[in-house]
C-alpha cells in the first residue's frame, strides 16, 4: 500500500514540476512574439471623474501614468510612459498593475524617438495555467483520463475542421455538416472512454436518437409557427443565413447534455446487469427510468445555470441602460432559452430511449457471458 501511494506521490510530483516549468515558461515567452510585449513597471494614479449617464448610471473616470519596460524585438530593454483610462466598470478598458505583461502598439517619429499605445493584456500565463491543470488532473485519473484527454483533442480538431468546411462552403448545408459531426463526435468521445462494446453502441444510438428527436421537435415548432418569437438577428457576428446556423448550435448543445445523461443510465444499469445477471429486461427498463428521472432535473438545472451565467452581464447592461425586462430578455436570452428547452426536450427523450436500448443489448450481453 505503501509503495503504491509513494508512486503516486511521486508522478503526482513530477507532473507539479513540469506544469510549473511550462507555465513559467509561457509567462517569460515574450521572445517568442512578434508583437511587442511591455511589463508594467510603475504605476502613477493621477486624477478621477464622476461621470452619470442619462440612465442614472454612476461610474468613475480614473487616468493613470503606466511606466513599462519592453521585453523583445529591437526596442527591447527601453522603457515607455504611456496614459491609460480606465473605468470602474471595466466594460470596454483596463486598470494596469505592476508586473502585469501587455502587448504594445510601437510608434516611432522622425526623430527616432519611440512612443506607444497598450493594446490588451498578455493573457496566455492564466490560460496556459488552467490547460496544464486540467491536462495533469486527467493524466492523475491514468487511463482513463489519458482517453478523455485524446477524445478531447480530436474533437476540438474535428470541430475546426467542421469550421473551416463551412466558412468554404459559405453557410451551405451548416446543418449537414455539424449534424455529420456530432455523429463523429459521438462515436469517438464514447468509443475511447468506455471501449468496444454494447455499452458503447447502446450509448450511441441512444444519445443520437434523444438528440434527432429534440431537433426535429424544435424544427417541426419553429415550422408550425413560422418562427413566430424567435429573432435571429440578435445572434452575434453572423455572416450567413442564421437559421440553420441556430438549429446546428442547438444540435450540438443538446449532444453533449444528451450524451452525459444516456451515459450515466448505461453505465449503470451495466453495473445492475453485472452484479444481478438474473435481472429481467423489464426490471432493467424500470430501474433505467428510475436512474434517468434521478438525473434529469439537476442536468436540466445546470444547463440552465449556463446559459444564465453567458447572459448575465448583458443583461445587466441592457436593464442599466433603460431597457425594459421583457425587451432585455427577449434580445439577450430569447435564442437561448429556446435552445435549452429543445436540449431539455433531449434530455427527457432519451431515458426511455436509453432505458429500452439497455435492456435489449446488456440483457442479451449477459445471457451470453452466462
Amino acid at each position: 500500500m505503501s509503495r503504491v501511494f509513494n508512486k503516486n506521490t511521486i508522478r503526482i510530483l513530477i507532473l507539479v514540476i513540469v506544469g510549473l516549468a511550462v507555465v513559467l515558461f509561457i509567462k517569460y515567452d515574450a521572445f517568442m512574439y512578434q508583437q511587442p510585449v511591455g511589463q508594467v513597471t510603475k504605476v502613477e494614479r493621477q486624477q478621477t471623474t464622476s461621470e452619470v449617464d442619462n440612465y442614472q448610471n454612476h461610474d468613475h473616470q480614473t487616468t493613470q501614468l503606466v511606466e513599462l519596460k519592453i521585453l523583445n524585438g529591437s526596442n527591447r530593454g527601453q522603457k515607455l510612459t504611456i496614459s491609460n483610462q480606465y473605468s470602474d466598470s471595466q466594460a470596454m478598458d483596463n486598470k494596469y498593475r505592476v508586473n502585469q505583461q501587455v502587448l504594445l502598439s510601437i510608434h516611432t517619429n522622425r526623430h527616432k524617438k519611440i512612443s506607444g499605445t497598450i493594446l490588451d493584456i498578455k493573457r496566455d500565463t492564466v490560460v496556459v495555467a488552467l490547460i496544464v491543470t486540467m491536462i495533469g488532473l486527467l493524466i492523475i485519473l491514468r487511463a482513463t483520463g489519458l482517453r478523455a484527454l485524446l477524445s478531447l483533442a480530436v474533437n476540438v480538431i474535428l470541430f475546426f475542421i467542421a469550421v473551416s468546411l463551412d466558412v468554404h462552403r459559405q453557410g451551405f448545408g451548416v446543418l449537414w455538416i455539424f449534424g455529420l459531426l456530432s455523429l463523429v463526435f459521438t462515436a469517438i468521445t464514447l468509443v475511447l472512454v468506455l471501449g468496444w462494446n454494447k455499452k458503447t453502441l447502446a450509448s450511441f444510438l441512444a444519445t443520437i436518437g434523444g438528440s434527432a428527436a429534440s431537433l426535429i421537435i424544435g424544427m417541426l415548432v419553429f415550422t408550425l409557427t413560422h418562427n413566430q418569437g424567435l429573432h435571429f438577428e440578435t445572434m452575434e457576428y453572423v455572416t450567413q443565413n442564421p437559421e440553420p446556423l441556430f438549429l446546428a448550435e442547438t444540435l450540438m448543445g443538446a449532444l453533449g447534455a444528451v450524451m452525459d445523461e444516456a451515459t450515466d443510465i448505461i453505465v449503470s444499469l451495466d453495473q445492475i446487469v453485472t452484479a444481478n445477471p438474473k435481472i429481467t429486461s423489464q426490471e432493467i427498463w424500470q430501474s433505467g427510468k428510475t436512474i434517468g428521472q434521478s438525473i434529469m432535473g439537476p442536468l436540466i438545472n445546470v444547463l440552465f445555470m449556463i446559459f444564465m451565467a453567458d447572459t448575465f452581464s448583458l443583461m445587466i447592461l441592457y436593464l442599466r441602460n433603460g431597457n425594459g425586462v421583457g425587451y432585455a430578455i427577449q434580445m439577450n436570452m430569447g435564442l437561448g432559452i429556446v435552445q435549452s428547452l429543445i436540449s431539455g426536450i433531449g434530455i427527457v427523450l432519451v431515458i426511455p430511449i436509453a432505458s429500452m436500448l439497455a435492456s435489449r443489448f446488456l440483457k442479451k450481453e449477459a445471457i451470453n457471458h452466462a
